[in-house]
């Protein structure tokens, strides 16, 4: 009994350890393709962090490591090895991050330059819409004709591009959000089968329409207009009919000193009339002598 007791007390009085969890490691970022050298930004992990690069072609789900980008410490692997290994010379590639045993999601690379398994586009903004424009003769289109088409990915700057549409050749996206910017991405498909890289986003601002400009310019045209319409006859009636009024109302306050109103106030001193002068008359005689 007494020994049963004295190990809860120890038990209560040892501290409990934290138990640490391991989380997989941040999938990588921006990962693109440029001359068949992949690259991407190195992650922001601690500790010591390996890459594994993978390819899958169009025609298979499976992925499959590119021998010499496996377990890298680098970030970036030349990829060319991988153009023997699809049809048509088209690959897909993805980036994994590992991290002691633990694997972060693949992230697929883009393209930065149309080539034969990348398309080439370039983008104009409209009111209210977006053109991509593509080209419908491409090698792909030369050996299975419409069944290979471009697929649009478009959306929003900074969500994800859910939305595509699948064309031929160049495309117009309506009801846009004008004011806004929005990015699309262009990927070659065969039977609704991805082929070779997507593009790397381009994005353009969606501009107002010109008719919302101008009714903005006549408004402030005709604002005025109205204001000087209404102000002039009411200015012209409170000086013609209400002059005086005006006039009462701009007169300042005056009070009369009550000593003014008085007639004969008493404390106003009086003054008698001056006396009379004699004058002494010089005859001429006098003002001879």
């Amino acid at each position: 009994m007494l020994f049963n007791v004295l190990c809860i007390l120890i038990a209560v009085q040892v501290p409990s350890v934290p138990v640490l969890s391991e989380v997989p490691p941040a999938p990588p970022q921006n990962v693109h393709v440029d001359n068949w050298l992949l690259t991407w930004p190195p992650a922001p992990e601690e500790g010591e962090v390996t890459y594994t690069v993978q390819y899958s072609s169009f025609d298979s789900d499976v992925w499959t490591n590119v021998p010499a980008c496996v377990h890298i410490s680098l970030n970036s692997c030349h990829v060319i090895s991988t153009k023997a290994e699809g049809e048509h010379g088209c690959v897909m590639l993805r980036v994994q991050v590992e991290r002691r045993g633990l694997t972060s999601r693949p992230v697929e690379a883009c393209s930065r330059h149309g080539d034969s398994c990348t398309p080439d586009f370039s983008l104009t903004a409209g009111p209210g819409s977006l053109t991509v424009h593509l080209s419908g003769n491409h090698s792909l289109a030369q050996d299975h004709g419409d069944h290979a088409l471009h697929r649009v990915y478009y959306g929003k700057e900074g969500e994800p591009r859910q939305k595509y549409v699948d064309a031929v050749s160049s495309v117009t996206i309506l009801e846009l959000q004008e004011g806004q910017r929005y990015c699309a991405e262009v990927q070659f498909v065969y039977f609704s089968v991805p082929v070779g890289l997507a593009t790397c986003a381009r994005c353009e601002l969606i501009p107002k329409s010109g008719k919302d400009s101008k009714q903005s310019e006549i408004i402030a045209a005709v604002v005025p207009v109205v204001v000087l319409l209404i102000l002039i006859p009411v200015v012209a009636y409170f000086l013609i009919f209400q002059l005086g009024k005006i006039k009462r109302w701009l007169r300042p306050q005056y009070q009369i000193p009550e000593f003014l109103l008085d007639p004969f106030p008493e404390d106003l001193p009086i003054y008698s009339s001056p006396t009379e002068e004699h004058c002494h008359v010089i005859s001429p005689e006098e003002l001879s002598e």
